[in-house]
C-alpha cells in the first residue's frame, strides 16, 4: 500500500478551515497535518487539537509565533510608517507571512508535498500566503480550496459543516469575516459591504470601546523609543507582545484606533473593512512624533515617500523580496537617532501628541524662537531667497525676454509693411508722373506739327 501524501493546511479552526480538513480527505485522500499559529487572536488554542482531529487531521501543530512576529514583522513596519492608503496599518497582511513560513518550515520537517489555505480567491490572503511559498520553498504544491470547490458564499460552508456535523464559530444570522491578532481585529461582510451603512460599533467592536463611551476625562501615555523601536510605555520596560498588550488596553479604554475603510485589494476590487488597532494607532502617532524631532528634512522627506512604497509591499504579501528588504535596511539607517519619549493625550478617539523629547533633538529653540535671539542673522534671509529664488527668477526673465522679442518682430514687420507699401506708392505716382510727361509732350508736338502744316498752305 503506497503511502498517503501529506498536507499542511493553516488551521485557525474558524468556518471555512473547519470544513477544509475532511474537504481534503474526501477529495484528495491527503493526510492532513494541521499548523495553528498563535499570533495573538486572545483565544486558547488548547481545545483547536481536540477539533482538528476530530474532524479528520492526523496531528496538529499550535505553533506560539507571537514574539518574532512583533519583533521581525510588526516593529520594522512601525519603523518605516508604512500605512496603506493612509489608514489601514496592516494587521492581517503582515501575518500572513509569519503563518506560511512556519507551515514551510514544518513541511519541510514532515516530508509533505503541500500546503493548503482557507484564503478565497477574491481576497489578498491567498497572494501572501502563496508568495510566500514561492519565496522559501517553491517546490511545495499549493491547494486553494476556495479556488475549486463548489461551494461559492459563507453560507454554503456553514451548510457544508451542518451536514457533517462540524462545529463552527458562527452563524448565518452572526456571519462577520473577522480576523484578529496581537496587533488588531478586522471585520468584513454582512450590513458592511453596503459603504453607506454605518458601521454597528456597539455589536462588533472586540477590542475597544465606541469613542462616545469613552472616559468624559483624558488619559495620557508616554512612549520611550529606543532606535525607533518602543521599549517602555509611562516609564515601565516591557518585553515586545507585553507592550503592545498594554497599550491595547489603554487605548481599548479610550477608543483609540478604530478605522473604516474602502480599500483597493490586490486582485483589483474595491472592499470595505472596519479595522480595531487601539495600541498600533498610538505606537504609529507617537512614532512619527519623534521622527519629526529627530530626522532631518530630507531624510524625512525621502522617507515619506518611501514608506508607501513599503505599506504596498506589506499588503501586496511581498514581504521576502529584496525590495523589501533593501527598504528595511534603509529605514534602519534612518532610525539610528530616533530614540526618546513622547507623551500622548488620548480622548474620546482622539489620539494627540502632548509632548516629544530626545538627546537627539535637531529642534533649537534659539534658533526658532520669536523672542530675541544672538544666534540667528535675518539678513542672511534675504541672499538665501535670492538664491532659493534664482531657477525661478531666470525662468520668468526668459519669458519675458520671449514676449518682449514677440512684440519687437512684429512691430518690425509692421513697418516693413508700412515702408513696402509706401514705396509702391511712390513707385505709382513717379510712374504716373512719367506717363503724364509724356502725354504732354505728345500733346504739344502735335501742335507745333499742325501749326507747321497750316504755314505750309498758307
Amino acid at each position: 500500500m503506497s503511502k498517503k501524501e501529506k498536507v499542511i493546511l493553516a488551521y485557525s479552526g474558524g468556518l471555512d478551515t473547519s470544513i477544509i480538513i475532511p474537504w481534503l480527505k474526501e477529495n484528495y485522500d491527503y493526510e492532513v497535518i494541521a499548523m495553528a499559529a498563535d499570533v495573538g487572536q486572545g483565544e486558547e488554542l488548547d481545545p483547536l487539537n481536540e477539533k482538528a482531529i476530530k474532524t479528520g487531521a492526523s496531528k496538529i501543530y499550535i505553533e506560539d509565533l507571537k514574539e518574532e512576529f512583533v519583533t521581525d514583522f510588526i516593529f520594522p513596519t512601525i519603523k518605516a510608517n508604512a500605512v496603506y492608503e493612509g489608514k489601514y496599518l496592516l494587521g492581517t497582511s503582515f501575518a500572513r507571512p509569519i503563518i506560511a513560513k512556519r507551515m514551510i518550515e514544518i513541511a519541510l520537517k514532515e516530508g509533505a508535498t503541500a500546503i493548503a489555505h482557507g484564503a478565497t480567491g477574491k481576497g489578498n490572503d491567498q497572494v501572501r500566503f502563496e508568495l510566500t511559498v514561492k519565496a522559501l520553498a517553491p517546490h511545495l504544491k499549493i491547494i486553494a480550496p476556495w479556488r475549486i470547490w463548489d461551494i461559492r458564499s459563507r453560507e454554503d460552508a456553514i451548510d457544508y459543516a451542518l451536514e457533517r456535523n462540524i462545529p463552527i464559530p458562527v452563524s448565518k444570522k452572526d456571519n462577520y469575516s473577522m480576523d484578529r491578532n496581537l496587533w488588531h481585529l478586522s471585520h468584513e461582510g454582512q450590513d458592511l459591504e453596503d459603504p453607506w451603512n454605518e458601521p454597528q460599533y456597539d455589536k462588533i467592536l472586540k477590542l475597544m470601546v465606541p469613542p462616545e463611551k469613552a472616559p468624559d476625562k483624558p488619559a495620557y501615555v508616554e512612549v520611550y523609543f529606543e532606535k525607533g523601536v518602543p521599549m517602555k510605555v509611562n516609564g515601565v520596560k516591557y518585553k515586545p507582545v507585553e507592550l503592545i498588550e498594554v497599550l491595547n488596553k489603554i487605548g481599548g479604554e479610550n477608543g483609540i484606533g478604530i478605522v473604516d475603510m474602502v480599500e483597493n485589494r490586490l486582485v483589483g476590487m474595491k472592499s470595505r473593512g472596519v479595522y480595531e488597532t487601539p495600541g498600533g494607532t498610538i505606537l504609529y502617532a507617537a512614532h512619527r512624533e519623534l521622527e519629526l524631532l529627530c530626522l532631518d528634512r530630507d531624510t524625512l522627506h525621502y522617507k515619506d515617500l518611501i514608506s508607501q512604497r513599503f505599506a504596498e509591499l506589506v499588503y501586496f504579501g511581498q514581504w521576502y523580496t529584496p525590495l523589501r528588504e533593501a527598504l528595511s535596511a534603509f529605514v534602519d539607517k534612518t532610525q539610528e537617532n530616533v530614540t526618546g519619549t513622547v507623551r500622548m493625550k488620548l480622548y474620546k478617539g482622539n489620539c494627540m501628541p502632548a509632548g516629544a523629547k530626545s538627546p537627539y533633538s535637531l529642534y533649537n529653540e534659539e534658533l526658532s524662537t520669536f523672542s530675541r535671539d544672538e544666534v540667528y542673522n535675518q539678513k542672511d534671509a534675504e541672499g538665501f531667497i535670492n538664491l532659493f529664488g534664482l531657477p525661478m527668477k531666470v525662468s520668468a526673465l526668459m519669458k519675458q525676454n520671449v514676449e518682449n522679442g514677440d512684440t519687437k518682430s512684429k512691430k518690425t514687420k509692421e513697418s516693413k509693411s508700412a515702408a513696402k507699401a509706401s514705396d509702391k506708392s511712390k513707385d505709382k505716382a513717379k510712374s504716373a508722373a512719367k506717363s503724364s510727361a509724356k502725354a504732354s509732350a505728345k500733346s504739344v508736338e502735335k501742335k507745333k506739327s499742325s501749326s507747321s502744316k497750316s504755314k505750309k498752305k498758307g
